[in-house]
């Protein structure tokens, strides 16, 4: 999950923009959450898939 859209309940402002202490520990907590793909879109993951794809098929034709 990322902070893009989420609203602080204290603050009513974005916690992405981090405007009150409790802002900034909610969107440092989820910072620590998030994994190595956390902040790539579904259209960017696919892209990675197809040249993943891609390299493989290279790799068995120079192989074979």
């Amino acid at each position: 999950m990322t902070c893009d859209r989420l609203v602080c309940a204290h603050c009513a402002a974005p916690v992405s923009e981090g405007r009150c202490p409790v802002c900034r520990a909610s969107r440092e907590r989820l910072q620590h959450q998030e994994g190595i793909f956390a902040g790539l879109t579904p259209a960017a993951l696919i892209v990675l898939l197809v040249a993943l794809v891609a390299v493989m098929v290279l790799v068995r034709g120079l192989a074979g």
